[in-house]
């Protein structure tokens, strides 16, 4: 087997959302791999944790920076902290986002607007900050952490469905703007993953439930959604792009 097809030396990473769950363990997968690393999330305290976790054992750069992705300035400023500090951003992986679960009928203009900002406006404007270098270097990877829940749907989760199917149409429309340049943008579409907010959201017959919708009965652990990630941030995934892979353990499958 060709390793080299996955190493990351030479490379900077971004992570958003990189101080705990999906994110970290992404984070990781990719500084094991060789890339200097960046992460972003609201947490100072968290956010140095996770750096320290991150580099064990490692020769890698990571460093970090508080940032509040509902904040377009804030945003921007990621973006340009991230290139001063490193230099460029080869790899951007948009995994911040939030989920309010309201019905239909029960959506406040609060909740939307912060919802769509954070989990949709934010990943078009730090894309669109850091693509420019990309162009220039002829080489990038764009990663849009969408959900099983942007291609279907479930009870009450209209703006977090509507906001993660909306990042697969943008993954698609950007790969054709960015291809000509050596840049892939691609979705990966998590299922049950137990971090934080279905650990928060879900009650425990909630959970067993969607460990019973799926194949392998029993929920992923943040660190099954690195290797997809590397894939498609490395030379192996060179050739994917525009795809929403879904990651979820069989459960889409299960049509019964």
């Amino acid at each position: 087997m060709n390793h080299s097809l996955f190493d990351l030396t030479g490379k900077t990473a971004l992570v958003t959302g990189g101080s705990k769950g999906l994110g970290k363990a992404m984070a990781r997968i990719f500084a094991e791999a060789g890339a200097d690393v960046f992460i972003s999330s609201r947490s100072a305290e968290e956010l140095q944790a996770a750096a320290t976790e991150i580099g064990e054992g490692l020769t890698i750069k990571v460093e970090w920076m508080v940032a509040d992705m509902s904040d377009r300035a804030q945003v921007r400023a990621l973006a340009a902290e991230a290139e001063m500090r490193f230099g460029k951003v080869d790899i951007l992986v948009n995994n911040a986002g939030i989920n309010n679960p309201q019905a239909i009928d029960e959506i406040t203009d609060e909740i939307w607007d912060r919802n769509v900002e954070v989990d949709l406006t934010s990943v078009m404007a730090l894309t669109r900050a850091l693509v420019p270098g990309m162009k220039a270097r002829k080489w990038g990877r764009v990663i849009h952490i969408s959900s099983v829940l942007g291609v279907g749907g479930r009870l009450k989760r209209n703006v977090y469905c509507a906001c993660k199917a909306a990042l697969i149409g943008l993954a698609r429309a950007s790969a054709l703007d960015l291809g000509p340049y050596g840049i892939t943008v691609n979705c990966l579409c998590p299922g049950p993953f137990l971090t934080d907010m279905p650990g928060k959201l879900l009650s425990a017959e909630e959970k067993q439930y969607f460990a019973d919708r799926t194949a392998l009965k029993r929920w992923a652990a943040p660190r099954e959604l690195a290797g997809p990630a590397l894939l498609l941030a490395s030379e192996a995934g060179s050739y994917i792009t525009g795809e929403a892979i879904v990651v979820d353990g069989g459960a889409a499958v299960n049509t019964l």
